[in-house]
């Protein structure tokens, strides 16, 4: 959550479940979704299968999901960083970034391109066990949809560089443009029963309903208006 927080300003998913039927490319790692989220694996085998979408599967397991897509890469755990920036160096390199949206919408692009130059595809095939010409295939792919979802779970999320992999997934994002519209976007597949729903409600501490800091006096003065009450101000 600390790292969707940091790119987009909250941890909550950028679309709903429904957008998956818009969705030309859907990125899923780090998500045994047909187990542990059925009903998103069945809108994802639904866009595959019904209307041809393109369907990316990245996870150690070969997980029940890989069935249905284009490509299957098996990274060792633990080396989500490395493959995820050298997918994002193959897209600069290859020049398939969104030129426009990344000079309205985003901040640090250099930054971005010095730190994926560190990972060029046979330095992450080393790290990562991932074929480099996979990871050219997986960058071309991504690119190349007009709607990229990804969806992550806790695959992604439980490991020391947990934060630094979500901030990598939410890079290659707005890397190729896929964010702030239907059918794109970064959806993170929560580990336990309406996790998700709970949080949009304002059940995290430090936020109200829809994520609405605590702290910021004019969200604090509404609510208070609303339920009739006195709130602390204090994350």
């Amino acid at each position: 959550m600390a790292g969707l927080a940091a790119a987009f300003g909250s941890g909550a998913m950028t679309n709903s479940l429904n957008d998956i039927a818009l969705a030309d490319v859907i990125l899923v790692i780090g998500s045994n979704t047909t187990e542990s989220h059925p009903i998103v694996a069945l809108e994802i085998k639904k866009a595959v299968k019904e209307r041809g979408a393109k369907l990316i599967v990245i996870d150690p397991r070969r997980i029940r999901l890989a069935d249905y897509a284009n490509i299957y890469l098996s990274q060792k755990p633990g080396s989500d960083v490395a493959l995820l920036n050298a997918i994002a160096g193959v897209i600069i390199e290859e020049n398939l970034f969104d030129e426009e949206f990344i000079k309205e919408r985003c901040e640090d692009f250099t930054s971005l391109k010095q730190t994926v130059s560190k990972y060029p595809p046979e330095a992450a095939e080393k790290i990562s066990g991932v074929k480099a010409e996979d990871i050219r295939r997986v960058a071309r792919l991504f690119a190349s949809g007009a709607n990229g979802a990804i969806f992550y779970c806790m695959g992604l999320t439980q490991h020391t560089s947990g934060t630094d992999n979500v901030l990598s997934i939410a890079n290659l994002a707005m890397l190729t443009g896929n964010i702030g519209r239907p059918g794109a976007g970064v959806n993170p597949l929560r580990g336990q029963n309406n996790v998700q729903g709970a949080c949009d409600m304002g059940a995290l501490p430090s936020v109200y309903p829809g994520y609405q800091k605590v702290s910021d006096e004019a969200a604090a003065q509404k609510f208070e208006a609303g339920w009739g009450v006195t709130l602390s101000k204090k994350e």
